[in-house]
């Protein structure tokens, strides 16, 4: 089962760059950005990750958090992490708790085979840790300023 808009989500336990353990109510005295991203150093993943941190002022502005995660490794996030330079944590999930309690994980077709991987797909927590919104399926292009417009229509209200 994996959440729903307008639930509260699951208080799974994190697994952060540096190594770091932290439940996921750790982050509710601010709005959240959970994105989750297929694999670490590819094309796309890269891209979002660079998006997410060139409008990381704003984020912090509208007092919100961002985390992005995937099943890569704690190593590989933390190498991803360091070669790009983002200015927030990545969330290493190679047990697919955090990827299964959001429903992530999909069957996808690669070079003609089934297989099991994250869609990429984010999530919008409010301060009290409720799911807000969600996008699935999500392409790159454009998707960061859309979350921008989301949490701040949520700070309005």
């Amino acid at each position: 089962m994996s959440v729903a808009v307008n639930e509260p989500v699951p208080d799974v336990e994190l697994l952060l760059t540096g190594g770091r353990r932290a439940p996921l109510s750790n982050y509710r005295e601010k709005s959240l950005v959970l994105y989750f991203y297929p694999r670490a150093n590819t094309p796309g993943c890269t891209r979002e990750g660079q998006d997410f941190a060139e409008h990381i002022h704003t984020f912090r502005r509208q007092s919100c958090h961002i985390l992005g995660a995937s099943r890569d490794s704690l190593k590989a996030q933390e190498n991803f992490r360091a070669k790009f330079g983002f200015p927030f944590d990545l969330v290493a999930d190679p047990d697919e708790v955090l990827c299964e309690s959001f429903g992530v994980i999909k069957p996808k077709n690669m070079y003609g085979r089934q297989v099991r991987g994250i869609e990429r797909s984010t999530f919008l927590i409010d301060a009290e840790g409720v799911l807000r919104h969600e996008w699935r399926g999500v392409k790159v292009n454009g998707h960061v300023e859309e979350v921008l417009e989301a949490i701040k229509a949520l700070n309005r209200n």
